[in-house]
């Protein structure tokens, strides 16, 4: 069975969905009282595009731009901190 022949019970933003860098996850609340889940491989590989609950049957189709995902083994961007200049002071 393909994607397109699943019914999904809504179609959600990936910016609305939330992101486990450690579990490289993206969630998303459930009706149910779990949550959706999709993982960053599945999307990259373009494998689904379909985020499931593990507690109940319902399924959400997640829209995205491959492009737009965090790259394979490629850390977020620290924020930049303003750092003091050391000064040395002679003796």
């Amino acid at each position: 069975m393909s994607d397109e022949d699943i019914s999904v019970y809504d179609e959600v933003e990936i910016e609305d969905m939330t992101y486990d860098e450690a579990l490289q996850t993206y969630f998303y609340p459930c009706p149910c009282g779990d949550r959706f889940q999709i993982a960053l491989a599945d999307l990259q590989d373009e494998e689904t595009d379909i985020a499931v609950c593990p507690s109940c049957s319902l399924m959400i189709r997640v829209i995205y731009e491959v492009d737009n995902l965090p790259k394979p083994d490629e850390p977020e961007p620290e924020p930049e901190q303003d750092t003091p200049a050391q000064v040395s002071v002679a003796a």
